[in-house]
């Protein structure tokens, strides 16, 4: 079993900055691919970017070059540096592990991953 918990959300206003967290529990963080979703009221849950095992990353169109995703395996911590926020980037944000992952692998659907946070809110104010 894996425990993952976010932090980092709040109210920002356009243009600005949020750094979110994800801590894993346990010993299976460095064999992870990890992801995060957002979901917005109404919608389904989008990808947003995930890293692999050896550093790959890959990201939603809707957030290139705005967003980056990060990981730090000795503390077991994933991070997203969200950049130049906006309205549409309201949504909750949740972190994803899949466990024993493929080294390169950095799933981009839901389906690729077996345990899920509890989410953190982002709303960005226009």
């Amino acid at each position: 079993q894996v425990l993952l918990v976010e932090s980092g959300g709040g109210l920002v206003q356009a243009g600005g900055s949020l750094r979110l967290s994800c801590v894993a529990s346990g010993r299976t963080f460095g064999n992870s691919a990890m992801g995060w979703f957002r979901q917005a009221p109404g919608k389904e849950r989008e990808f947003v970017a995930a890293i692999s095992r050896s550093g790959n990353t890959q990201y939603g169109d809707s957030v290139k070059g705005r967003f980056a995703i990060s990981r730090d395996n000795a503390k077991n911590t994933m991070t997203l540096q969200m950049n130049n926020l906006k309205p549409e980037d309201t949504a909750t944000y949740y972190c994803a592990a899949r466990v024993g992952a493929n080294y390169f692998f950095t799933p981009a659907y839901t389906s690729g991953y077996d345990y899920w946070g509890q989410g953190t809110q982002v709303t960005v104010s226009s």
